[in-house]
């Protein structure tokens, strides 16, 4: 099961002892100037330590899946970005299959980028999104993010799998595997999303009927795999429906298709996660290793 998300103390060197004195001759140091002040040997093994930490950590990672665990696209877009030579290494286009380690200038389209190494597993958390927040950490209106309330990470970053819009509350999912995320949210996996949608005023059957047939869109055809009424009267009635892709407001723009108001809608189910009932808005609850491990494995992550 998954377990409620930890901050997690960022980790800061200690300070480093003192000089161990001028060129000039100095008399003995006494022992208590000696702890305060630190020996010639005590200062050299606290320099390489800092030298040490100042390293770039990490191994060698092959540079298609290091650019896609930092989610700048899936492994085989990066593959072909690499085939037409808008990746380079250290001033050189990049070839497939390259290793690339930590320290190397790497650019993307002629641009450097920043990669974050990391031998820990990916990480993945669900987060009951209230309305009034949107899945952007840039917005021009200054809106709330739904990132400002993600737990705080070093070494990566929370990457969205799919978008709520604003006004739209439930289940999204983050990671900081940007090859997961991009196969969470890849058409030809399938993934069904469940919604529970609040509609002022209800649909009659013939709405319903042509809700499940399909209706046309400024972006092409869509319907609800399923719906269901899930209770409510009068004026407001509520419905669970679901279907196999995330496009923009699309749940949304199907009723207003055929003439229903949406009052509220809520995701429940993303793939083979549901909204935990425990799990209160504004809240994360993080996957154990174990979980993660599997879903990688699921989704053919090595």
């Amino acid at each position: 099961m998954p377990h409620q998300s930890r901050k997690r103390t960022p980790f800061r060197l200690p300070g480093s002892p003192g000089s161990p004195g001028s060129r000039s001759p100095v008399s003995p140091l006494s022992p208590e100037k000696a702890l305060r002040t630190g020996t010639p040997h005590q200062s050299a093994r606290s320099t390489r330590r800092r030298q040490a930490a100042n390293e770039p950590h990490g191994k060698p990672e092959r540079l298609q899946k290091l650019l896609a665990d930092n989610g700048f696209g899936s492994r085989r877009e990066m593959e072909t970005m690499i085939a037409q030579g808008r990746i380079s290494v250290n001033g050189e286009k990049a070839k497939l299959g390259q290793l690339a380690k930590p320290g190397d200038r790497i650019k993307v389209n002629r641009k450097l980028v920043t990669i974050k190494f990391s031998s820990r597993t990916s990480r993945v958390i669900l987060y009951h999104k209230p309305t009034g927040e949107i899945v952007s950490r840039n917005d021009p209106q200054n809106r709330p993010t739904v990132f400002s309330s993600l737990p705080k990470i070093s070494g990566g970053r929370w990457i969205a799998v799919g978008r709520l819009d604003f006004n739209t509350s439930g289940l999204i999912l983050f990671t900081t595997s940007g090859e997961l995320a991009n196969r969470l949210m890849h058409p030809r996996y399938n993934l069904i999303r469940i919604y529970a949608v609040r509609i002022l005023g209800g649909i009659d059957d013939t709405m319903r009927q042509q809700l499940q047939e399909g209706v046309s869109l400024d972006d092409g055809p869509a319907r609800f795999a399923s719906i269901e009424r899930a209770g409510g009267e009068g004026v407001n009635q509520w419905f669970r429906v679901s279907l196999f892709e995330g496009r923009n407001r699309e749940v949304r723009r199907i009723f207003e298709a055929v003439g229903a108001t949406v009052s509220r809608l809520m995701r429940i189910t993303y793939g083979p996660f549901t909204l935990p009932p425990r799990l209160k808005r504004g809240k994360v609850m993080e996957l154990a290793e174990t979980e993660v491990k599997k879903l990688l494995a699921d989704f053919g992550i090595a």
